[in-house]
């Protein structure tokens, strides 16, 4: 079984993030996408609502599961078997970031692979850090979120 984990903070999910899931169905049996605890960041949105928009914009796809998890992104792999490492790439300077992780990754378990994934044209501005600040400041940001975030957000932030 071809398991992969797609990890982030996902403060909130974008149509972007869900592009690069949606695509990567037809290469992977299972994905997680996982939600990271980083002490250095202060997300905008709860672990228990990001991980329940996964959830719910995956409620009929068996294929795609939501979990919280601390520490090594390797470690999270091992825990749940997957062999793949899923990322999003949206430009080049996002290319010697996230090469750099992988290549950490792979110094520490060299049974799992990174895959990167570029996003569509249309996806390319669409970030969370920038989603995050039009919340912030008042906008409307539901071009950008799949809907049900969309919907809940205004609420939330």
């Amino acid at each position: 079984m071809r398991i992969a984990l797609f990890p982030g903070t996902f403060d909130p999910i974008t149509l972007g993030h869900e592009d690069i899931i949606n695509r990567s169905l037809d290469l992977f049996d299972m994905i997680y996408i996982g939600i990271g605890r980083n002490s250095n960041k202060a997300p905008m949105f709860s672990e228990e609502q990001r991980l329940n928009w996964v959830r719910e914009i995956y409620k009929n796809d068996e294929r795609v599961k939501a979990i919280g998890y601390e520490g090594l992104t390797v470690d999270c792999c091992k825990k749940i078997g997957a062999k793949f490492i899923l990322r999003g790439i949206r430009y080049v300077s996002d290319f010697e970031y996230e090469k750099a992780i992988a290549d950490m990754n792979r110094s520490l378990d060299h049974s799992v692979e990174t895959i990167f994934l570029t996003c569509l044209p249309k996806y390319t501005s669409v970030a969370s850090t920038l989603v995050r600040d039009v919340i912030r400041n008042g906008g409307d940001v539901s071009q950008f979120l799949p809907e049900e975030v969309a919907s809940s957000i205004h609420s939330l932030a």
